[in-house]
């Protein structure tokens, strides 16, 4: 039976290694409704944030370089879909930390 369930994903200490946000498991669709990003640090930071399709090596850029000022909250509100290993993923381009706020709809058949 299909299901359809609202969550939410918290990820704290994003720093400039590739941090895994959020996986699509096996047999799942997520559609991301918000991403929420905040700089704690109180330094101004860039970001990226993108897709590894089927969690291998193919990047897709959503946000390359993105700023985000010190202690400042940045808000993505247009919908993302990942299917099923799909896997979003962010970095930062020095040491910093992020902290990332996720709401989707997770949605299995």
């Amino acid at each position: 039976m299909a299901s359809e369930v609202m969550k939410v994903k918290l990820v704290a200490g994003v720093t400039d290694s590739e941090n895994d946000l959020l996986a699509a498991g096996s047999g799942k669709t997520l559609t991301i409704l918000n991403i929420s990003i905040c700089e704690t640090a109180g330094a101004a930071e860039t970001f990226d944030l993108y897709i590894r399709d089927d969690a291998g090596a193919n990047d897709y850029e959503i946000y390359s370089d993105q700023a985000l000022a010190a202690n400042a909250t940045f808000e993505h509100t247009t919908r993302i879909v990942l299917e099923a290993t799909d896997v979003l993923s962010a970095r930062t381009a020095s040491s910093a930390n992020v902290d990332v706020v996720i709401s989707y709809l997770e949605q299995t058949l």
